[in-house]
């Protein structure tokens, strides 16, 4: 089945929001001294039980707000492990898309996940500048050796100018494999010190879309002139940061959040977070366009329930409980799970193998090793950094665990997938621990198991 959004359509695209405010770093500047607004998304994934809650949410901000808005994206619109996304080709997102732009100027910045649904992601470019959305990025395409988009763009927030610059994660594994060949990134922190102050110099007011994740982030913060709105991503998790006037933020993911920054006229900054209720308002249009692509698209055996949650979750709650169930799998002592593996907070009820996908977005098998107490507690001063207080306690890529009493012994036995185990040195911060292959049970299944 096709199904066609014009412009028309996003147009018609308007709905009321209800949305529940979580923090605000600093109180919200007068409206009288409000040069504008910028509204910050990341990591959307093609969270579909979101989409049309957000899109409202967003409707109704700048409805309720007559000063002049910016939209930023700072990368993953799409999600290659949504079966629904594949298969209509992303006509959701492309529709919340096309209203966005019809809302205020968007622009977004390329991440790891826009080639999901298009291998080319010459295509995604050129889609998105029809519908008139601007895309920054410092990824070139080794085909042309020519830059997918400008890394820098200039647009104005109200009378303000503003010059935003969009950096990609080079962590080329986790793009999709078909589109790595024409996939040229350099390394962030490198490219950002021979190019930012180029591309940043000017009275613009400077932004950064960073989507290369915290590691790379610490390195770009020096770098940046004092004023500047810092905007992260990749790690899907949701703070700021104040450096002097400079703002760092992190804006969450899935569609769960959104960060409004309100720029003054003197160009000091406020930011406030925003996690939607679980009962906001939907834009009906959209709404109706969510249904009618799932029933189009999902498979009997995709509507199956496989499980049931005595309550909803939070993503970290839901980590934590995965990493149980993966300890309780495979005999150890403790379970640790990458906090990327997860995408949604498992709902409360009944759970269907399609909203499962979207909790555990990837299989893997579990991997065993053994540590000492002293190596146990190193690992364990890492972990649940959705609990983290300040950017020191913040390394980028961490895991989710359930620490618990444990008894005094010589060993203790870890339980975690194996991209983990893989990639020990950005989850476990160590390169010397010695994992084996443990018992033959899948991640989904064993999580599967514990929800039943």
């Amino acid at each position: 089945m096709t199904i066609n959004i014009t412009r028309r359509l996003a147009l018609q695209l308007l709905g009321t929001a209800a949305a529940l405010p979580f923090f605000a770093s600093v109180a919200p500047a007068m409206a009288q001294d409000v040069a504008g607004r910028v509204i910050v998304l990341s990591d959307l994934h093609s969270a579909y039980e979101r989409t049309a809650q957000l899109l409202a949410a967003l409707q109704g901000e700048i409805a309720d707000n007559p000063a002049p808005h910016l939209i930023l994206i700072n990368g993953d619109v799409f999600e290659l492990g949504n079966v629904v996304a594949v298969r209509s080709g992303g006509v959701i997102d492309w529709a919340f898309l096309e209203a966005l732009a019809a809302l205020a100027p968007t622009v977004i910045n390329i991440g790891n996940h826009e080639p999901d649904l298009d291998t080319d992601l010459a295509n995604f470019v050129a889609r998105a500048g029809e519908i008139g959305i601007t895309v920054v990025s410092n990824i070139t395409d080794t085909r042309s050796n020519t830059l997918y988009a400008p890394a820098a763009a200039d647009l104005s927030l109200g009378d303000l100018p503003v010059r935003i610059v969009g950096i990609a994660t080079d962590k080329i594994n986790t793009y999709p494999a078909d589109t790595r060949e024409a996939l040229a990134i350099p390394a962030p922190a490198q490219w950002s010190e021979e190019n930012l102050a180029g591309l940043l110099e000017g009275e613009a007011m400077p932004i950064v879309l960073s989507h290369a994740g915290i590691v790379a982030d610490r390195a770009i913060l020096p770098l940046l002139t004092d004023g500047t709105l810092l905007v992260g991503g990749h790690d899907h998790l949701t703070f700021t940061h104040d450096e002097g006037r400079t703002r760092y933020v992190h804006t969450g993911s899935w569609s769960a959040t959104y960060t409004l920054v309100t720029v003054a006229a003197d160009r000091t900054m406020s930011v406030e977070q925003v996690r939607l209720a679980p009962d906001a308002a939907t834009d009906e249009m959209l709404a109706a366009l969510i249904a009618q692509t799932l029933e189009a698209h999902l498979t009997a055996e995709e509507l199956t329930t496989i499980g049931a949650s005595p309550a909803a979750m939070t993503l970290g709650e839901t980590g934590r409980f995965v990493a149980q169930s993966m300890a309780a799998a495979g005999g150890g002592d403790i379970g640790f799970i990458g906090h990327t593996t997860l995408g949604n907070g498992l709902p409360q009820g009944e759970v269907s193998k399609y909203a499962f996908d979207s909790v555990v977005r990837f299989d893997g098998k579990l991997m065993i090793a053994e540590v000492d107490r002293a190596t146990l507690d190193e690992i364990m001063s890492r972990v649940n950094q959705d609990e983290a207080q300040n950017l020191d306690q913040r390394t980028g890529d961490f895991l989710y665990a359930a620490p618990t009493d444990m008894a005094a012994k010589d060993t203790y036995r870890l339980v975690t997938n194996d991209w983990s185990a893989t990639n020990q040195k950005s989850y476990f911060g160590r390169e010397d621990l010695v994992f084996t292959p443990g018992p033959d049970i899948g991640l989904k299944a064993l999580v599967i198991d514990a929800l039943r």
